[in-house]
């Protein structure tokens, strides 16, 4: 859709960074960007479109969960703000290895975005703006500023894309097709025009949502009720967890059945994702409930979720049942879930259609690789999901930042943080739907645990400025008293006394047959440093005070001890590939063993590193031979 003005004015305010959206990117964007000193701005469509769930209510879960806790641990404020309005939490996959552990938390989705609207307000050198962005500024390959529908020029030196799920928006359900955002909110119908005239490739993906439905209509009794953890555990290393043991609300599991299926198989005809009508990729991992009835047609059921949207309202979200039907069909099939027999509708499902890019125009910073100073983060990059958004507007922000400062870019590699994961993984992969963050994508997941963010992360969050010293120093005492005590423990020895194998044998373990140390019996699946902080040592006993945090970090070191070792050397054959640069000047022509798919592909991504190049589609380990031995070349001459 082209846009026209009559008259074009100058703002005549001075911005250093403009952000483009109010979503979850969109508010971690900006929120770096003003706290490491630049004077910011960021528009959105709607001022109550700020960090909207327009989809499910919460915030983590597998993997994600980890994304939220590396969010925090850098410096953003997700964690801090889902830590302030959730109503359940929970962590999930107690029941495996710790690798796996990740919280989630059902939030309260209104109270949610008015908190997060509230940070951004107070934020000194941010200001939120309500109107559209049509237009992108660049004069020679470099950001200049951006105009807005009323023609107004805001000029600045980085702009950060985070349009989400708006740009030429449109919601479909059955044969009803209307051209706005999420939620009925106003759709940004212009700026896509201006992304193409710069040159910039343009997807079309889609999404979808379940309904909300009368909370006064569901019959609990038929549904099994889901509690949250007795022990909460905040998403914030900085959130004290006294603070978060509140009195949670439930959720409710339900089921699909033969009924609804049938009902679903019969209207197949009638649902725009069979018709036609829906042009869009849809996210494979996030299927609607015709796509799982299709794709899925042995299963006899699927989950269904109750969850509630908020402690104000009496909406709630159907998690497992988003559609694009008919309403009539909606009302069919779901009122023939246990428990939903005489739902009500208050809003209807729907599925979602919106431009966004092909993520390998960018460099691993978030920058475009052809224009200076424009940087893009969230579902604009064909990713999904409110967590995978939130990180990458993190660093896109820090990177804005630092190139108006003139420094070198925050690059997280595959070894350091699922953030380095997911931002490797969209720029260097070929992706045709939705991008969704698993603990499977990350290779060194058991180094990688939700547990450790901080230890991995914080140090890096205070360099760059977006943690405080005092934060700093407590994470640096941590790291001392988990270090002192795993030593100490190598060395406090028990004998096989009465007590000890009084122990050991409530503990359903082995009694001993010769004196053993802690460190040893800890190792023992069934035993843990908290157990046996109990027994009659005879060297020094076990600190008085030390803090679950630093008691589940010894526990899992020493435990995994051999695992953790043996995926640390991985580490180091990665990190060497890695540290191998590409020089910006390289010219792939040169290189005359290279095959022509990799000599394109490479000219394409143009990776900084080995390792990155490694990683592209159509690049075979023989090429990489082949680029070792002539870099190996250039650097001798």
């Amino acid at each position: 859709m082209k846009y026209s003005v009559n008259s074009v004015w100058e703002n005549k305010d001075k911005y250093d960074v403009v952000v483009i959206g109010a979503g979850h990117a969109g508010c971690e964007a900006a929120l770096a960007c003003a706290r490491l000193g630049h004077r910011t701005i960021v528009f959105t469509v709607s001022v109550d479109s700020v960090a909207l769930m327009p989809c499910n209510p919460n915030i983590g879960g597998s993997s994600k969960g980890h994304l939220v806790r590396e969010i925090d641990a850098l410096g953003g404020e997700m964690g801090k703000v889902i830590d302030r309005t959730f109503i359940q939490s929970k962590m999930l996959n107690r029941s495996k290895g710790p690798a796996v552990h990740s919280l989630r938390a059902q939030a309260d989705k209104a109270l949610y975005s008015r908190t997060m609207r509230q940070v951004l307000e107070n934020e000194k050198n941010l200001e939120v703006k309500q109107t559209e962005v049509v237009k992108i500024l660049v004069e020679d390959h470099r950001i200049i500023g951006v105009q807005t529908l009323s023609g107004a020029i805001y000029h600045c030196q980085a702009v950060i894309l985070c349009t989400g799920t708006y740009l030429r928006a449109r919601c479909i359900y059955g044969d009803v097709s209307t051209y706005t955002g999420p939620n009925g909110l106003q759709a940004a119908n212009y700026l896509t025009e201006s992304l193409k005239e710069l040159g910039i490739s343009m997807y079309r993906f889609k999404t979808g949502t379940p309904a909300r439905i009368d909370k006064n209509t569901v019959d609990f009794s038929r549904m099994e009720e889901q509690f949250g953890d007795e022990r909460v555990v905040p998403f914030s290393f900085s959130t004290n967890p006294e603070d978060v043991q509140i009195d949670q609300v439930s959720c409710w599991l339900t089921y699909t059945n033969k009924e609804t299926h049938d009902i679903i198989k019969k209207n197949l005809d009638r649902s725009p994702l069979f018709s036609g009508m829906i042009e869009g990729t849809g996210p494979r991992y996030c299927p609607s409930i015709e796509d799982k009835v299709v794709k899925f047609a042995d299963k006899e059921r699927h989950q269904v979720f109750i969850e509630p949207e908020g402690l104000e309202t009496n909406e709630m979200y159907i998690g497992g049942m988003s559609s694009s039907l008919p309403e009539d069909v909606q009302y069919e099939m779901y009122r023939t879930v246990p428990g939903l027999e005489n739902v009500r509708i208050v809003r209807n499902a729907y599925a979602i259609e919106y431009d966004c890019i092909d993520a390998r125009q960018l460099k691993a910073s978030l920058e475009f690789k052809n224009i200076e100073g424009l940087f893009s983060g969230g579902q604009f990059n064909g990713s999904s999901g409110y967590e995978e958004a939130a990180a990458q507007g993190l660093i896109a922000g820090i990177n804005a930042s630092r190139k108006i400062n003139n420094l070198p870019p925050i690059i997280l590699d595959r070894s350091e943080a699922y953030i380095g994961v997911l931002i490797d993984d969209l720029v260097t992969k070929e992706s045709h739907e939705p991008y969704r963050m698993m603990t499977s994508r990350a290779e060194y997941r058991l180094l990688l645990r939700q547990d450790n963010a901080d230890i991995r992360l914080t140090e890096k969050g205070y360099k760059i400025g977006l943690i405080s010293k005092e934060r700093y120093d407590k994470l640096k005492l941590k790291q001392r008293l988990i270090e002192s005590e795993i030593k100490r423990l190598e060395h406090v020895t028990v004998g096989n006394n009465d007590n000890v194998q009084e122990l050991l044998r409530k503990c359903g373990s082995t009694p001993l047959l010769s004196g053993s140390t802690i460190m040893d019996l800890i190792k023992r699946p069934e035993l843990s440093y908290g157990l046996l902080k109990d027994i009659d040592v005879e060297r020094p006993e076990f600190p008085v005070e030390i803090e679950e945090e630093v008691i589940e970090q010894i526990n899992i070191e020493i435990k995994y001890d051999g695992y953790i070792k043996r995926q640390r050397k991985q580490v180091e054959h990665f990190k060497k590939l890695e540290n191998k640069k590409i020089p910006d000047d390289i010219n792939y022509e040169d290189i005359k063993s290279l095959r022509i798919e990799a000599m394109q592909k490479l000219k394409e991504y143009q990776p900084i590193s080995i390792g990155q190049a490694s990683r592209i589609s159509g690049v075979s380990p023989a090429d990489i031979s082949v680029l070792l031995v002539y870099l190996e070349e250039v650097s001798r001459k």
